[in-house]
């Protein structure tokens, strides 16, 4: 977790948002795998920044990094 993130139950059903938004972090991300730029993001949510949006890659990579992947045979 870190200062741009939070995860509560009573928000998005518990998603990972933006703090103090509404905004999930999987949608974010979202974005960037289809194509969109940290600028265009920002333009597109005016009340998140550069350094949001790097907290939420950052988020992704340790999230991911905790995940245990089991490949099947």
């Amino acid at each position: 977790m870190n200062d741009f993130i939070e995860i509560n139950h009573l928000i998005c059903g518990g998603k990972p948002v933006i703090r103090g938004t509404r905004i999930m972090v999987r949608n974010i991300l979202g974005m960037i795998a289809g194509g969109y730029t940290i600028e265009k993001i920002v333009e597109e949510y005016p009340e998140l920044n550069v350094e949001t949006i790097r907290s939420v890659l950052q988020y992704a990579a340790q999230v991911i990094d905790e995940e245990q992947v089991f490949a099947h045979a």
